[in-house]
């Protein structure tokens, strides 16, 4: 199923009551990659009250991995409208995280959490999208005489050859769109009489 994922970073600011808060988005692939980025905020704003954050790995709405950090603020307050406004933008394999710094005003959980949801928002009205649509590999063995009709099927279903290997059968490896496997296997049985043999790589 095709998603969007954050293509490139993005920075905005707002204040709300004399309190700053930063915001940032950026792509992040894994977790690994979200938390190396979360410690470079905190050691580049060591003077900040707050460096909250939130990331969404994967397909929002199936993630992969997802986590929030309120830092310090009351527990739900920050972390968490975050990550929520991350899952409604679908923005997919990114990184939010704002930097707090407190002008002396409380606001209040429910003052709070309008802040953090906010400040990302705004800052995802900036973002760029790029859609990702989740590839499958497959090796494919089948006879000579086939392997002609089945490269012609692939380019058919927008797929890439990976590599070829000829022995007593020929072996393709292919990369084809998640979307298109059922109906390109349903397809490559019918043009070999099923004697093309599939094996799925991912």
């Amino acid at each position: 199923m095709s998603f969007t994922e954050l293509s490139a970073p993005v920075k905005h600011s707002m204040t709300e009551k004399n309190s700053d808060f930063l915001a940032f988005l950026q792509p992040v692939q894994n977790r690994d990659e979200a938390m190396q980025w979360v410690e470079q905020y905190r050691a580049r704003y060591r003077d900040a009250s707050h460096v909250c954050w939130a990331y969404s790995i994967g397909n929002t709405r199936q993630p992969e991995a997802q986590a929030c950090s309120d830092d310090g603020e009351p527990s739900g307050t920050a972390g968490r409208p975050m990550l929520h406004v991350l899952t409604e933008r679908e923005l997919g394999n990114s990184l939010a995280v704002v930097v707090r710094y407190f002008g002396g005003v409380k606001l209040g959980a429910g003052g709070l959490v309008r802040a953090y949801s906010a400040a990302v928002s705004q800052a995802a009205q900036l973002a760029e999208l790029a859609t990702v649509s989740p590839q499958t590999e497959l090796a494919i063995q089948l006879g000579f005489a086939d392997e002609s009709k089945v490269r012609q099927l692939l380019s058919e279903y927008q797929g890439e050859l990976i590599s070829s290997d000829y022995s007593h059968l020929v072996t393709l490896t292919i990369r084809l769109p998640q979307s298109a496997e059922a109906a390109f296997c349903q397809q490559l049985s019918n043009l070999t009489a099923g004697s093309a043999v599939i094996d799925n790589n991912s």
